[in-house]
């Protein structure tokens, strides 16, 4: 199944078939466009002539069966060709409009005569208006393909993106997992260290502690503080998150909110690397999981 994004536009046109009583129409169309952006919902937004604002119900029934996030806008316009505004006069017109002018100016003979132009605008005003709402339903259908093959190829895209990310954090992951065991150890050390000389200040000029008891006090002191700083456990958390997402995008689909879950989760363990980092090399690692993380939301955001 396909990834989809929610960037994309797609546009189409539609003629009306020739109208064999009103020739005149023959070239009518329309043209639809769709520009679409990323949105937590789906936002639909329509721009049509006046003439056909009564479809707009239908137009909303269109788009909304074919996608589930996005800001989308519509916008609808008709087309004719050059003679195709010029009505095609019956005689039967032409003999009403000269009887009628007759009567005028037999009534008022200085009234001029009518002029082409004001024929031909009579005509045009008095023939019945060509209903164009099967040729928009089918643009809008026609637009709404393009629209989606254009977010399709913006999602292919963006998978590409999104896979580089995850291997670069699969690869700042197998960096840090040898480095926490050598800083466990070596904050253990340093800890006992520590310890031991806070204990000798502490017992100068008093009854001295078993060394015993000190040496069991210090283990215990520093297995409780190397719990502490271990990252172990969040890094095997950020590589089951990782597999996940690859999991997703393999399978495709609607899949933008539940990706955006996960990029949360991400962070949080990338995050909780570097506060619990107790090493130069690990806090280094954890920014640059920051990055990559963060430039992953930015691509999540337009998915659908």
């Amino acid at each position: 199944m396909a990834v989809y994004s929610m960037t994309g536009y797609g546009s189409a046109t539609a003629a009306a078939a020739a109208n064999p009583e009103n020739p005149g129409n023959s070239g009518a169309g329309v043209t639809v466009e769709l520009r679409s952006v990323n949105s937590r919902f789906l936002d639909l937004a329509f721009r049509l002539p006046d003439e056909l604002r009564g479809l707009e119900p239908a137009l909303r029934e269109v788009v909304g069966a074919a996608f589930r996030r996005g800001k989308i806008e519509l916008r609808l316009a008709g087309q004719r060709d050059a003679d195709s505004g010029w009505p095609h006069p019956a005689p039967e017109q032409l003999m009403r409009l000269a009887q009628l002018e007759a009567t005028v100016q037999t009534w008022l003979p200085k009234a001029p005569a009518l002029s082409v132009h004001e024929v031909l605008n009579w005509c045009r005003s008095a023939a019945p208006a060509e209903r164009l709402d099967e040729v928009a339903l089918e643009a809008t259908r026609q637009a709404v393909e393009a629209l989606k093959e254009a977010r399709a190829r913006e999602g292919d895209r963006l998978v590409k993106v999104l896979m580089e990310r995850i291997g670069r954090l699969r690869e700042l992951a197998e960096q840090a997992k040898p480095l926490v065991p050598a800083v466990v150890q070596r904050q253990q050390q340093r800890f006992l260290e520590r310890w031991n000389e806070a204990l000798q200040a502490a017992n100068a000029g008093q009854q001295a502690v078993s060394e015993d008891a000190q040496r069991d006090r210090a283990l215990n002191e520093a297995a409780a503080f190397a719990i502490r700083i271990d990252v172990a456990e969040e890094l095997a958390r950020l590589t089951a998150h990782l597999d996940e997402i690859e999991r997703l995008l393999k399978a495709g689909g609607e899949l933008g909110k539940r990706l955006d879950f996960l990029i949360q989760e991400l962070h949080r363990e990338a995050n909780t690397l570097g506060s619990k980092s107790a090493a130069l090399e690990l806090t280094g690692i954890s920014v640059e999981m920051k990055v990559a993380v963060e430039q992953m939301r930015e691509q999540v955001q337009n998915l659908e």
